[in-house]
């Protein structure tokens, strides 16, 4: 039924990537920002509330005399540098976080977007407005001096000016992109979307795949794979055929690494069905996190330490880091210590690329490339088969995240187990409906402050009691596509209710944020490794999204949220009362 299982750590040592093995050396070299003596030494000495800070912070002078005066410091000192010292030093040989870019107001902002204008609610249309004028709050271009001394920086060097999510957050985020490029589409700013598609481009050409995010110690991993949707979205909206021309080869390069790098055969009914899972095949600590992975590896066996650091990579690449999805449980099913990212095979993941298959199809079929365009209606009909005979749960009415090691489906309910309604990746129509019952089912309907990431509270972020722009808009705009006007009804009844927390938190707040807090009326998120950050890119993008698509519908003021399965019948019903009578 499933594949052989092997302890973690004996997959590490048969060679998928201990940082040791020469054969395989982490794509960041720096002994700075990556790996080495000095960043293990000012990062566990925590000379900073957020350890992300350290590897963001610049150098004042070329990297070899920065290490050359870090050896010198800790000969002086046998090896036991006071952390005074290593302030010191940091402060000698370090610049600010955030010096080597330049705010940026993107050249294609326009006051007033013909979409605000459709906008029904006085004060939501206000509200957009104020969404719209954050573009130029977090617009961003790089300084000369990171193209001319590349060494001397994390941040890894992109052509064209960016928008980036807000708070920490100061470089782009691969997936985090895909909302905001819908919301700069809406604000009629497609120079600015292109500008940031040429630099995801230039980064598969460089890399041979789009990192977690545009700094150095992200190149070990990637992150949910929408680049062939970006360029679909962008090439609709602009009709520019020759940019897609231009780069087809580069959207199949990057679906490439994927193929090779991230592929998993699992077996059922005789059967062999290829798919793909999140799996970064390095150990070591993240350098962004450094302090708390190191921590947490002192509560597992010495053996078992790189699989654990190598699993919380994958995690990040899956961009829900971290998540009870995640977690493979034992006597406390909470323990983070427990990641088994690489060991499930994500629905969300194989539900992106079947939508990437199909587009690619379509794109090899407009620029007169048949073959092209019959390898990936042939491989989209192959994940197809493959979604339906490992994810899909006819009972159940949805796609489950498929655990290798147990040859079980995860039960637990994510919103990311219906993304192959938002992707188009299913065959029955009816299958929208039954996600509705699913919905019901789980009480999902009953959340009048949005979508819980999951009914498990870990106290990580991917988790209850938060909620995600992101993950709204997979069962949203999912439910959306359904011809029933009840499951129609229900994503809109959604919709509304997340714009109605966005809306009243930036009310009291004056600020969007990167999640929420749905337990007690909607309250900016918590939990997991930092702050809650203020920005915010793709919530920003998400909310312009729904106030586009509903917005002749969608109210600022108070109004019954939805609670019930029956309250959509009644809905349907009394909207049918002024036809019925004479």
């Amino acid at each position: 039924m499933h594949e052989k299982t092997w302890p973690l750590s004996l997959l590490l040592l048969l060679g998928l990537g201990l940082r040791s093995q020469q054969a395989l050396p982490p794509p960041c070299e720096s002994q700075i920002y990556c790996h080495g003596d000095l960043l293990h030494e000012v990062q566990m000495a925590k000379l900073f509330p957020d350890d992300k800070q350290f590897v963001d912070m610049p150098l004042s002078m070329a990297p070899d005399k920065v290490l050359l005066d870090f050896s010198e410091l800790a000969k002086a000192n046998n090896n036991n540098i006071s952390r005074q010292q290593l302030q010191e030093f940091v402060n000698s040989h370090f610049q600010a976080v955030g010096q080597e870019l330049e705010p940026w107001t993107p050249e294609d902002w326009k006051d007033s977007p013909r979409f605000l204008q459709k906008i029904s609610d006085a004060k939501l249309r206000a509200w957009a407005r104020e969404l719209h004028q954050l573009w130029r709050k977090l617009g961003k271009k790089m300084k000369p001096e990171v193209l001319n001394h590349p060494d001397q920086f994390s941040l890894i060097y992109a052509e064209h000016p960016f928008i980036v999510p807000g708070g920490r957050f100061l470089e782009f985020y691969y997936w985090d992109s895909y909302w905001v490029m819908e919301g700069l589409l809406l604000s009629e700013m497609p120079e600015t979307v292109k500008g940031m598609l040429q630099n995801f481009l230039n980064l598969v050409t460089t890399y041979g795949h789009i990192p977690n995010g545009n700094r150095v110690y992200y190149l070990q991993r990637s992150q949910p794979p929408l680049l062939t949707l970006m360029m679909d979205r962008y090439v609709t909206h602009n009709s520019d055929m020759a940019f897609l021309r231009e780069n087809i080869m580069t959207l199949d390069l990057e679906l490439s690494f994927w193929a090779e790098k991230r592929n998993i055969t699992v077996s059922s009914g005789g059967t062999n069905y290829h798919l793909n899972r999140y799996y970064v095949p390095y150990g070591g600590p993240r350098p962004e996190s450094y302090s708390k992975d190191e921590e947490l590896a002192g509560t597992v066996l010495a053996d078992d330490r790189e699989a654990l650091w190598a699993e919380l990579k994958a995690g990040a690449e899956s961009g829900w880091d971290f998540s009870s999805r995640w977690l493979s449980g034992g006597p406390n099913l909470d323990l983070l210590s427990t990641i088994r990212t690489s060991r499930r095979v994500p629905v969300d993941l194989n539900a992106f690329l079947c939508q990437a298959e199909e587009l690619m199809s379509k794109f090899y079929t407009i620029l007169g490339d048949e073959a092209q365009a019959t390898k990936y209606r042939n491989l989209r009909a192959q994940r197809m088969a493959a979604l339906k005979a490992i994810l899909w749960d006819e009972e159940k009415g949805a796609w489950f995240d498929y655990d290798i090691d147990s040859g079980k489906k995860n039960p637990e309910f994510y919103p990311s187990n219906l993304t192959p309604l938002w992707a188009g990746c299913y065959s029955d129509p009816a299958d929208a409906d039954k996600a509705l019952k699913y919905l019901e089912d789980n009480q999902i309907l009953t959340y009048k402050y949005g979508i819980p990431t999951s009914l498990r509270n870990t106290g990580q972020q991917w988790d209850y009691p938060n909620a995600w722009a992101p993950l709204q808009d997979l069962v949203i705009r999912g439910l959306a596509k359904s011809p029933s006007p009840q499951t129609q009804e229900a994503a809109f009844q959604l919709a509304q209710n997340w714009i109605r927390t966005n809306f009243d938190v930036y009310s009291r707040k004056l600020a969007m944020y990167e999640k929420y807090d749905i337990s007690t009326g909607g309250q900016p998120g918590g939990g997991g490794e930092y702050e809650v950050q203020e920005g915010f890119g793709w919530t920003n993008g998400m909310a312009l999204i729904l106030l586009d698509r509903y917005s002749d519908r969608l109210t600022s003021g108070a109004q019954p949220a939805l609670q019930k399965p029956h309250y959509l019948a009644v809905t349907l019903l009394l909207s049918t009362l002024p036809n019925l009578l004479p």
